[in-house]
C-alpha cells in the first residue's frame, strides 16, 4: 500500500515537474474554459490508479478474454456480415455507416429489417445520394427520430458532390465531413470498417467501463466522458479494433447490461472492480451480522476504493447502496421531465364514388420535430378550450387548406392518443370530419396529399399518425363496416334512445347527414344494454 501511495504521489510530482520546467519565465495564460475541463479530467484520471489499466499484462488478458467470448458467441448481423465480408472498401464503410446511424436509440431486433431493405435499395452511398427526401422518409417511417435519415440522406449528397463519391478514410475525416457523425459514430466506422485503432464509447461501452474501473460519478460530466475514451483507447486491440469495440458494445447489451446483469457468465469478471466491491461488502456486512466484524478498520476497503476517495471526480457522489451491487456503476444524472404539449387533429376522410375512400394528410416543415413527414391537419393547443372551440379551430384550418367553407357540426370528437417522443409528453386531441367529393375539389397545393389507407401506411408517416388512425378506425367500426373493396358501408343505430340521451352532440356527414356516435357515446350506450 505505502509503495503505491509513493508510486501515485512521484507520478503527481513528475506531471508537475514538468510543467513547471515548461517557459518558466513567461506568465501564465488564461485557458478557455474547455481546455481547463480537458485537463482536468486528464489530472483526475493520472491522479487514481485505480480507476485505470495500468499493467500491461492486465489489458493483454482482458483483451483476450473479452474476444474469445465475443469469436464465441456473437450474433450474426447484417452489417457484421458487410464489415467482414465486403471487399470494396467504399460499400463497407457506407454499409456500416447506415447501421451505426440506424442504431443510435434503436434496439438491435428492431433495426435488422430496416436495414436489409436500406441497403438493397440503396447498396452504395450514389444510390442513397440519387434518392429523394421523401423516399427516405418513407423507408424510415417507423424507425424514430426521422432527423437521422435525413441526415443520412444529406451525408450521401454531400459525399457524391464535394468528395467524389469517396467515403472518408479516417476517424477525424469522418467526424468533420459527414452530417450527424459524433466522435463515437465516427469512432464506431473508423475502426469497424477502415480498421483504425480507436476507441469507441457508446452507452453499452460507458456501462461496462463504469463498472469494470467502478467509475460513479456522472457518466455525462466531462471528466467521466474523457476517462472513458481514455480507457477505451488504451485497451482497444490493434489487431482487431472493429471487433474489439463490436465485443464490448455486445457484453453490455448481453451480459452487462442496465438492469439484472450476468456478472457470473462475464468474460472480464476478474477485472471488474465493482463486481469486486459487492463481494467485499457482502463479506463486511456478513461480519457485521455475526458481531465478527474486526474493531479496527479494515484495510480491506483502502486496497478497493481509490486513494483519493472524497476528492476523487470519478468516484460516486452518492453513498454506496447494496441493493443496487454492481448497478451503484455508473451514476447517471435525473432526467429532465419532457415537454408536456396537446395537439388537436383531425381525420379528414373523402368519398369518391366507385373509389375506396382516402385520407387527407399534409406535410410538416422541413426543419425542427418530424421534418418533412406527412401527418393529419393538426394545431397546437396552447389553452384548455372546450370542445366547441376545438372543433370550431379545426373547421378554419381544414377548410383553409380545402379552400372551402366548412360547417364545424360535421367535426365529430373522437377520443385522445398519447406518444411519446425523446422529449416531449404529445397528447393528440383526435377528431374527424367526413366528407364528399364536391366539398374539396378546390384542394391542390404540394404540401397536401390524398392517400388510401394502405397507400397511407405505406407513406412516410409517424408512429403517432398510425395510432391516430388505429384509433379512429377502432371508433367508427362500432358503427360501419368497410367492404372489401374499400367502400364505406353505413349500418343502421339499433338503439334510438342512445342518440337521443349521449352526451356528445348528434354529428352530421357531409353526404347524407347520417349520424355518427362518438366514442363516449359507445361506451354509454353498451353501459344502458347492459
Amino acid at each position: 500500500m505505502s509503495r503505491l501511495r509513493s508510486a501515485m504521489q512521484k507520478g503527481k510530482r513528475t506531471t508537475l515537474d514538468v510543467n513547471d520546467v515548461t517557459e518558466p519565465a513567461k506568465p501564465p495564460r488564461k485557458r478557455p474554459k474547455v481546455a481547463l475541463k480537458e485537463e482536468e479530467a486528464r489530472d483526475t484520471t493520472l491522479s487514481s490508479l485505480y480507476h485505470i489499466f495500468n499493467d500491461q499484462a492486465d489489458i493483454t488478458h482482458f483483451r483476450s478474454q473479452l474476444l474469445d467470448w465475443y469469436d464465441s458467441g456473437k450474433r450474426e448481423l447484417p452489417w457484421r456480415t458487410m464489415a467482414t465480408n465486403e471487399p470494396d472498401l467504399n460499400i463497407r464503410t457506407y454499409a456500416v455507416w447506415v447501421s451505426e446511424i440506424m442504431l443510435q436509440q434503436t434496439q438491435v431486433a428492431t433495426v435488422i429489417a430496416y436495414y436489409n431493405k436500406w441497403m438493397k435499395r440503396w447498396p452504395t452511398v450514389q444510390d442513397l445520394a440519387a434518392a429523394t427526401l421523401e423516399e427516405v422518409n418513407q423507408m424510415w417511417a417507423g424507425l424514430g427520430y426521422y432527423s437521422r435519415g435525413r441526415r443520412l440522406h444529406e451525408g450521401a449528397q454531400k459525399v457524391v458532390s464535394e468528395l467524389k463519391g469517396q467515403m472518408p478514410r479516417t476517424v477525424e475525416s469522418l467526424l468533420k465531413q459527414l452530417p450527424g457523425v459524433g466522435r463515437y459514430t465516427a469512432g464506431a466506422i473508423g475502426s469497424i470498417a477502415l480498421g483504425q485503432v480507436t476507441g469507441a464509447v457508446d452507452g453499452n461501452v460507458i456501462r461496462v467501463l463504469c463498472r469494470v474501473r467502478a467509475i460513479g460519478a456522472d457518466s455525462t460530466s466531462p471528466a467521466v466522458t474523457e476517462a472513458l475514451w481514455g480507457l477505451a483507447n488504451t485497451l482497444v486491440q490493434p489487431e482487431r479494433p472493429g471487433d474489439f469495440n463490436q465485443a464490448m458494445m455486445e457484453l453490455g447489451a448481453r451480459i452487462c447490461t442496465p438492469k439484472g446483469p450476468l456478472c457470473t457468465h462475464c468474460p472480464i469478471q476478474s477485472h471488474c472492480r465493482s463486481y469486486r466491491k459487492v463481494h467485499i461488502k457482502q463479506e463486511e456486512n456478513s461480519k457485521r451480522l455475526l458481531g465478527k466484524l474486526d474493531k479496527k478498520p479494515s484495510t480491506l476497503s483502502d486496497i478497493e476504493d481509490c486513494m483519493n476517495s472524497g476528492t476523487c471526480n470519478l468516484c460516486p457522489t452518492e453513498p454506496w447502496d447494496d441493493g443496487l451491487g454492481v448497478q451503484n456503476f455508473p451514476r447517471k444524472p435525473v432526467k429532465k421531465a419532457p415537454r408536456v404539449e396537446r395537439t388537436l387533429t383531425c381525420v379528414v376522410v373523402r368519398s369518391v364514388e366507385g373509389e375506396e375512400e382516402q385520407y387527407m394528410l399534409t406535410q410538416r416543415p422541413n426543419k425542427g420535430l418530424l421534418a418533412g413527414m406527412w401527418e393529419f391537419p393538426s394545431l397546437l393547443q396552447e389553452e384548455d378550450n372546450s370542445e366547441a372551440k376545438h372543433k370550431g379551430a379545426l373547421c378554419a384550418e381544414v377548410g383553409k387548406m380545402l379552400g372551402v367553407k366548412l360547417n364545424k357540426s360535421l367535426f365529430q370528437y373522437v377520443g385522445e392518443v398519447v406518444h411519446i417522443f425523446s422529449h416531449i409528453h404529445q397528447t393528440y386531441v383526435v377528431y374527424s370530419v367526413f366528407l364528399n367529393d364536391a366539398e374539396e375539389r378546390k384542394t391542390q397545393n404540394e404540401n397536401t396529399q390524398w392517400l388510401t389507407r394502405h397507400a397511407l401506411q405505406e407513406a412516410a408517416v409517424s408512429t403517432g399518425v398510425k395510432k391516430i388512425l388505429k384509433l379512429y378506425e377502432s371508433t367508427t367500426s362500432q358503427e360501419e363496416q368497410i367492404t372489401k373493396d374499400g367502400k364505406r358501408k353505413k349500418t343502421a343505430v339499433k338503439n334510438e334512445k342512445t342518440l337521443q340521451t349521449s352526451k356528445r352532440p348528434k354529428v352530421g356527414t357531409a353526404t347524407n347527414g347520417v349520424k355518427q356516435l362518438s366514442l363516449s357515446s359507445f361506451f354509454k350506450t353498451v353501459k344502458e344494454e347492459s
